[in-house]
C-alpha cells in the first residue's frame, strides 16, 4: 500500500535517490525505515498528517544515514581488518598487496586474484554484521593460499568460529532478493 507523499526525491547526502512511504492502518504509532533496491521505505501509520509525515521521513533518513555511516568501512579499514584475520586465523601466511571495496560485483561478495594478491569486496556487504565482513575477508584471504574450494581451502576456514553463521546469513540475504516485494 502506498499513500501519503508517495515517491519523494531523498537529500543529496543519502545514498538512495528515492524515498517511498508506505501507510498502513495497522500501524497505530510506531515509524520505520530501511533501504530496498536503491529506495528508502518508511513505514507510517495511516492517520499520520502529511506534515508528520514529512517531519518523520526527515527523521528517519537522518537516522538511517548515521547508522550507514558507522557501519561503513572505508579500504583501510578493511586492509587493516584484513591483516588482523591474516594474523588471527591463517597464521599472518595470506598477505595480500590490495584490499579495497568495488561497486562492479553484483553476483558475488568478494573476489580475489592471487596472482596479483588482490582482494576485492562487493559493496553489497559494507554496512552487514562485522562477523559477516570477517567472513567474506577471510574466505578471499585463503584464497591467496589455496585455489578452488576443495578440502584444502575449506579446512582454512574452519577455524573461524563464525563460518556457518556468516554462510547462513549470506544465504538468507540472497534468498530476501529472490522474495516478491510484499508490503506491510
Amino acid at each position: 500500500m502506498q499513500g501519503g507523499l508517495g515517491d519523494i526525491p531523498a537529500p543529496a547526502e543519502t545514498t538512495a535517490p528515492v524515498v517511498e512511504v508506505r501507510r498502513s492502518a495497522r500501524r497505530r504509532r510506531t515509524v520505520s525505515a530501511y533501504r530496498e533496491d536503491g529506495r528508502t521505505i518508511v513505514l507510517v501509520p495511516a492517520q499520520m498528517s502529511e506534515s508528520e509525515e514529512r517531519r518523520w521521513v526527515a527523521v528517519m533518513l537522518e537516522r538511517l544515514a548515521a547508522q550507514e555511516q558507522r557501519r561503513r568501512l572505508s579500504d583501510d579499514d578493511l586492509a587493516a581488518r584484513a591483516a588482523e584475520l591474516s594474523s588471527q586465523y591463517l597464521q599472518g601466511r595470506a598477505r595480500p598487496v590490495t584490499v579495497r571495496w568495488v561497486t562492479n560485483q553484483n553476483s558475488r561478495w568478494g573476489s580475489c586474484t592471487p596472482s596479483e594478491g588482490s582482494i576485492r569486496l562487493s559493496h553489497r556487504i559494507n554496512g552487514m554484521p562485522q562477523f559477516v565482513v570477517d567472513y567474506v575477508l577471510l574466505h578471499e584471504l585463503a584464497h591467496l593460499l589455496v585455489p578452488g574450494h576443495g578440502p584444502g581451502f575449506w579446512r582454512l576456514l574452519e577455524a573461524y568460529p563464525r563460518t556457518e553463521r556468516a554462510r547462513g546469513y549470506l544465504e538468507g540475504v540472497a534468498a530476501a532478493g529472490r522474495l516478491p516485494n510484499l508490503e506491510d
